[in-house]
């Protein structure tokens, strides 16, 4: 499989799905910490995550899979949301939380 595919499976076999720098417990930027606080704040338990750090083959995969450049991303129910600020002003707006 290649890396593209990989990452449409990643994103549709689960509801919620954040690309990372790190992992949930260790988080090895401020962005991505933001982005896991919030989801769990959220109350997601559920929680699909990929450490980009560990596999270069994702890391810019994951940016052509989105045509976004940066890294936190979020996916919900398979659909692109966006990076870390986007997350803060849904979650600040209550939008995130209907989402989820």
């Amino acid at each position: 499989m290649d890396t593209q595919e990989t990452i449409k499976q990643q994103v549709t076999a689960h509801p919620v799905v954040l690309y990372m720098k790190g992992t949930p417990e260790f988080p090895q930027c401020g962005f991505s910490a933001n982005a896991v606080k919030i989801l769990n704040v959220c109350g997601v338990n559920n929680l699909f995550t990929v450490d980009v750090l560990t596999n270069p083959e994702i890391r810019q995969g994951i940016k052509e899979y989105s045509n976004w450049p940066t890294i936190p991303q979020l996916y919900i129910n398979g659909e692109f949301i966006g990076g870390s600020d986007i997350v803060t002003e849904m979650f600040q707006s209550g939008e995130l939380q209907k989402l989820l």
